[in-house]
C-alpha cells in the first residue's frame, strides 16, 4: 500500500491572515514543519512532496525532512488560487508512479497518525471517489441564520421562522465540516474528470480538530502545545 500513496503538504508564501503562517514558529518550530515530520513519522507515504512558491520554504522544509519540492508559479499560489490548480501543477511535476494522494494541510498541525491510517485504509476498501476528513459541529448548520435587511432569517431552502430554530439542537440533524487532517484523492479520477472530490466522497470523522486560520487560532494551538509538553 505504502507505494502506492504519496503526500502532498502545501505551503506558498503569500498569507494574509497571518503574515509567513506557514513558516511561522509554532513551539520552537515553523508551522510546516509539523504536518512534515507527522508525514514522515506515520511511515505511510513513500513520497511526500511540499508544494511551494518560495525557495526559502524548500530550504526550510528540507530540515524537517526528505521530503521532495515542487515549485509552483504564482500565477497558482494566489488567495484565490484552488486546490484542484496545486494537485493537477504537482501530478504534472511528479516522475514517480503512485496510485492515490493524501493532502496534508500545514494549517492542521496537531493531526493524529492514527486517524492518518484509519483514513486511508477506510479510503483504499471503499469504492468511493475520494475522502475528506471531518468533525461534529458543536451546534447543527441548519440552527445557522443570515441577517437579510438587518432581519434575522434561516438560512436559503431552509424556510424556518425563529421559534423553530430555537428548538434544541437535539431536534436537527447533526453537521459537519472538513477540518484539514487529511483529504484522499484518486490520481486516475482527476486526470480523467479534472476535479478533486467527485460525487461520491467519503466522510472520514475525526475528534474536533483545531485549525490555524487567524492569530487567534495560532495562538490557542500554541496554547495547547504549551499545555501538553
Amino acid at each position: 500500500m505504502k507505494s502506492n500513496i504519496i503526500a502532498i503538504i502545501p505551503a506558498r508564501s503569500g498569507s494574509k491572515s497571518i503574515k509567513h503562517k506557514n513558516i511561522k514558529f509554532l513551539n520552537k518550530k515553523p508551522l510546516l514543519a509539523w504536518s512534515i515530520e507527522t508525514c514522515f513519522k506515520s511511515k505511510l507515504f513513500s513520497k511526500v512532496y511540499l508544494s511551494t512558491d518560495s525557495q526559502k520554504y524548500a530550504s526550510i522544509a528540507k530540515k524537517y525532512g526528505p521530503v521532495e519540492i515542487i515549485l509552483r508559479p504564482k500565477k497558482i499560489s494566489s488567495d484565490n488560487s484552488t486546490d484542484y490548480q496545486m494537485i493537477m501543477h504537482a501530478i504534472k511535476n511528479i516522475n514517480y508512479k503512485f496510485e492515490y494522494i493524501a493532502h496534508i494541510r500545514p494549517t492542521t498541525p496537531l493531526r493524529k497518525i492514527s486517524d492518518l491510517k484509519s483514513s486511508i485504509r477506510t479510503f483504499v476498501k471503499s469504492n468511493e471517489d475520494s475522502l475528506r476528513s471531518v468533525h461534529e459541529m458543536s451546534e447543527s448548520s441548519y440552527k445557522s441564520v443570515e441577517i437579510i435587511r438587518k432581519k434575522l432569517k434561516s438560512l436559503k431552502n431552509l424556510k424556518l421562522n425563529m421559534d423553530q430554530l430555537n428548538n434544541p439542537r437535539q431536534l436537527f440533524n447533526k453537521t459537519y465540516t472538513p477540518n484539514g487532517v487529511i483529504d484522499i484523492y484518486k490520481k486516475d479520477f482527476i486526470m480523467n474528470h479534472k476535479r478533486l472530490f467527485g460525487d461520491n466522497v467519503r466522510g472520514f470523522v475525526t475528534s474536533y480538530t483545531h485549525e490555524i486560520d487567524n492569530i487567534n487560532d495560532f495562538k490557542y494551538i500554541e496554547f495547547l502545545c504549551q499545555k501538553k509538553l
